[in-house]
């Protein structure tokens, strides 16, 4: 097991974002969070990264105990978030925040093959490589988002909403370019509002309502479950 969530809460001042949530990703996985605005997706992926503390539970990082651990050092264990927002750096061209996705490397030749594989990856990319982050398109600056993540060359990638606000174009191009980076080895936790680009990818998935897991199983389960189906797929 990669990683193991067991009894997590969470709260945001006097308010409990997250109830007691337990869930797991296998190495090799990608694994789907979907919920309305508010349900707590992104709070999950914010304790997991170590953004925001846990109020009671425990949180398990390839058998390490990871609850306390600071947000850095998860991410030199190999655990690393492409946030929703996206929060590149504007000022910086795309080759400087592609860098900064390594800031926690000293071998060389890794990153020189890993910046190799994001070009390849997002071509777009590659092709703006000198051009500051902040002028790309909000497409490409999700691309680049997903592709700083990659640099620290991860054992989890936590994506979180890439698709929001995205053209349908878009949309299709970037979850196929997710099921690219899953197949090349790399395991996914995905929080996504388009459930169904989502349970389609997905290998298993978990529902999150209210800060609380009311359903899962495999993605083709769910993405053919009735009441799934009518919260989440637009089908009554």
């Amino acid at each position: 097991m990669l990683l193991e969530i067991e009894d997590v809460s969470l709260l945001y001042g006097r308010i409990q974002a997250l109830h007691g949530i337990s869930l797991t990703v296998d190495e090799g996985e990608i694994v789907a969070l979907i919920g309305a605005n508010g349900a707590g997706k992104s709070t999950t992926m914010r304790a997991i990264s170590g953004i925001r503390p846990v109020a009671s539970g425990r949180i398990k990082f390839a058998g390490e105990d990871i609850t306390k651990l600071r947000a850095d050092l998860r991410v030199r264990r190999g655990l690393c978030q492409a946030p929703e927002g996206r929060g590149i750096f504007p000022g910086m061209s795309v080759l400087e925040n592609l860098d900064m996705g390594a800031y926690t490397r000293r071998d060389k030749a890794g990153i020189a093959q890993d910046l190799a594989r994001v070009l390849e990856l997002f071509p777009r990319l590659a092709e703006r490589r000198k051009q500051a982050g902040g002028t790309l398109s909000g497409g490409e600056q999700q691309m680049l988002a997903v592709g700083r993540a990659l640099m620290s060359r991860p054992k989890l990638l936590l994506l979180d909403e890439p698709s929001m606000g995205l053209a349908p174009m878009l949309i299709q191009q970037i979850f196929t370019i997710i099921t690219e980076i899953n197949q090349q080895g790399t395991t996914i936790l995905l929080v996504e509002q388009n459930a169904q680009q989502a349970l389609a990818r997905a290998h298993r998935a978990y529902v999150l309502e209210t800060g609380r897991i009311v359903k899962s199983g495999s993605g083709t389960d769910l993405l053919h479950d009735p009441s799934v189906k009518e919260a989440y797929l637009g089908v009554a």
